[in-house]
């Protein structure tokens, strides 16, 4: 889950809008070291006054089912992962309310499917002039309850909207085909047609972005939805349904079901079970994602996955050492290393190797400073969970007892439980669990290599295969490595790829199908033969 809008909206209006009774003093001597001097957890619990100040009507607590806010039987809490306060109770739904929108999704889909192209485009249309419209208090939310970095924030809601624009125009596109036979008195038809229901399970790392970017193809194609968002960001999800709701979009068309932690495995396993519902779209784990294909195949419905990663970063001798550096910056240190696309081991030529460390070490020194999202000049927000902080810390200590050397950071930050400092090593082996195991966060692992022919073994000896990047200026090898390296997506001297015209997805384990682009709408729309004959 990625976005390139994060260097690419840099220039975009900074918000000055803080939490109310902030007593956060600013940092005084400009952009500080990650691991520089930084306000402690009371200071930083002071600073989070929830949702105050944002727009009341985006800020919705109810399920969306039927194009009616209803409440659940209980309710479970949202918090700040900057500092653990409450952001506010949401509906907990259960399988009652999952089956409730199943049913909902499924009627509305009767007529939807029906509604001409024409009208579905325009209807998004409507619903992305409104995330531009709102895209301030949207950018705030998720920042709120995801703790991603505000700059950040603004450029995940463009990103999002421009899913909804990209697939209002791609609506009216769905073409099929006529086939001539070699018969003379028949003529075959090839309709696309719209799958039905689709169940849609999204992450908490792009709470926006990952709702849109499915849910604008399959409203383009004629499908409905029901929406399951993570846990740690509803807030999102119940905002882009207030909007919808605007827009026009049709009762029981986008619905929304919230849910706790506790509820989320009873409440996935209904809505991907249902006979009702006829499709299957999840961004997040493998893990979770074998499950749901599971539930998907004890009645054959169609599944689009996009699950983990280990993207490889490889800096060949021929790279240029400034570009390379750049880019692994922007690759790694998005949203903290909490992407799906993220770099996750450097592979790096033994004759470009001290180089490149440390001019990457002198980058985050000099680039990232770690704070509260909302704070002016932050780079590193905080990890969503302390699980999250502790699976780092794992990996850190596993792969300094296995011989690897800390160039800097490489433990938790002073500012809180859920932050860490961005982390770099060096001395990396393949034994050491960060070279084999995702991290979902700012620890970046440098492993030396001789030959181009090691550099693919490595980076193609892992069961996943999302994207990966690489930096040289040798055209015949950029065509080699292009083609070998195993991964759904690759970067060629880049280190953000995604665009809402080029299609995301990957191989292996990593997932099946792809989301954006033209063939993104493909994933929401059945082909039917129809053999005319008697003519």
């Amino acid at each position: 889950m990625a976005t390139c809008f994060w260097l690419r909206s840099s220039g975009a209006r900074r918000l000055g809008w803080t939490f109310p009774g902030c007593c956060l003093r600013p940092r005084s001597g400009g952009p500080a070291a990650a691991s520089g001097p930084a306000p402690g957890p009371a200071q930083l619990r002071g600073y989070a006054g929830g949702l105050a100040g944002l727009s009341a009507a985006l800020l919705r607590t109810d399920s969306f089912v039927g194009g009616r806010w209803l409440p659940a039987a209980a309710t479970f809490p949202v918090q700040d992962p900057a500092s653990g306060a409450s952001l506010g109770m949401v509906a907990d739904c259960g399988v009652p309310e999952a089956r409730a929108a199943v049913r909902a999704a499924y009627e509305a889909f009767c007529s939807w499917k029906g509604v001409s192209a024409k009208e579905r485009s325009s209807l998004l249309r409507k619903w992305y002039d409104l995330m531009i419209k709102n895209k301030d208090d949207l950018a705030k939310i998720i920042t709120a309850e995801s703790g991603k970095p505000l700059k950040e924030a603004q450029g995940e809601i463009l990103y999002s909207a421009l899913f909804l624009e990209w697939f209002s125009e791609e609506a009216r596109r769905v073409y099929g085909d006529i086939i001539y036979t070699s018969a003379r008195d028949k003529r075959s038809l090839v309709l696309k047609q719209p799958v039905g229901v689709a169940a849609v399970i999204t992450p908490w790392n792009f709470p926006s972005a990952m709702i849109t970017r499915k849910v604008g193809a399959a409203l383009a194609a004629g499908c409905t939805v029901v929406v399951k968002p993570a846990e740690d960001t509803p807030f999102s999800a119940l905002a882009l349904a207030e909007l919808a709701n605007q827009a026009g979009i049709p009762p029981g068309v986008y619905n929304v079901i919230p849910c706790s932690r506790k509820n989320a495995k009873e409440v996935g396993e209904v809505i991907c079970t249902d006979p009702l519902v006829s499709k299957i779209s999840f961004t997040g784990s493998t893990t979770t994602g074998k499950v749901l294909l599971h539930h998907a195949a004890n009645s054959v419905k169609r599944v689009s996955m996009e699950l983990g990663g280990l993207a490889p970063f490889i800096v060949f001798d021929s790279a240029n050492v400034d570009q390379a550096v750049a880019g692994a910056m922007a690759s790694k240190f998005r949203n903290t290393g909490q992407t799906c696309v993220c770099s996750n081991r450097f592979l790096v030529q033994r004759g470009i190797h001290d180089a490149f460390v440390k001019a990457f070490a002198e980058a985050m020194k000099k680039n990232l400073r770690v704070g509260n999202g909302f704070e002016e000049g932050t780079t590193q927000g905080p990890l969503i969970n302390e699980k999250a902080v502790e699976k780092v810390e794992k990996q850190v200590n596993d792969a300094v007892c296995k011989g690897a050397t800390i160039v800097t950071g490489g433990k938790r930050h002073q500012l809180g439980k859920n932050f860490f400092e961005p982390t770099l090593l060096s001395n990396v082996t393949q034994d050491m669990l960060c070279s084999h195991e995702e991290t979902f966060g700012p620890l970046a692992p440098v492993i030396k290599f001789d030959t181009e022919e090691e550099a693919i073994a490595i980076a193609n000896a892992a069961d996943v295969g999302l994207a990966g990047y690489f930096y040289s200026q040798d055209p015949a090898q950029i065509w080699r490595v292009a083609e070998q390296l195993e991964v759904g997506m690759v970067g060629v001297n880049e280190g953000l790829i995604s665009s809402v015209e080029c299609p995301f997805g990957g191989v292996k384990q990593s997932g099946l199908g792809r989301e954006g682009s033209k063939y993104g709408i493909d994933e929401y729309l059945e082909l039917k033969y129809v053999c005319y004959g008697g003519l």
